[in-house]
């Protein structure tokens, strides 16, 4: 499966999941570890649980197994490894705490490097 493919696949799981305030991170040019990465919120810790194992499920059904999740007991923050995407599932506190998009958009270490020798 294409990683644009398994992109659109993780998003209708989130969508049908009732994930709320999805954010897709293009992160191609900043890591070699994904290509994207998607930051999603559920309203309770059974709402994360529910997300992240219905998009292991999805992603597995459709010959993506992932490559591993972390979170799934304590259901504050569950990661799902799809390889090309990784799909974060928080609790809005959790997400409002950590901010992953704001850590994403900062400029990459080399750019810093180069402008603080300028």
């Amino acid at each position: 499966m294409h990683v644009e493919e398994l992109h659109q696949l993780v998003l209708t799981a989130l969508d049908d999941m009732k994930a709320r305030d999805v954010t897709v991170l293009d992160v191609r040019g900043q890591t070699a570890i994904t290509d994207y990465m998607i930051v999603a919120s559920g309203t309770s810790d059974r709402h994360v649980k529910a997300i992240a194992e219905t998009v292991a499920f999805r992603a597995k059904d459709a010959g993506e197994t992932p490559l591993g999740s972390e979170g799934l007991a304590q259901g504050e923050w569950a990661l799902v490894d799809l390889n090309g995407v990784v799909v974060h599932v928080m609790q809005a506190k959790v997400r409002e705490f950590y901010h992953l998009e704001r850590l994403w958009s900062v400029p990459p270490a080399t750019s810093l490097a180069k402008a603080s020798a300028e």
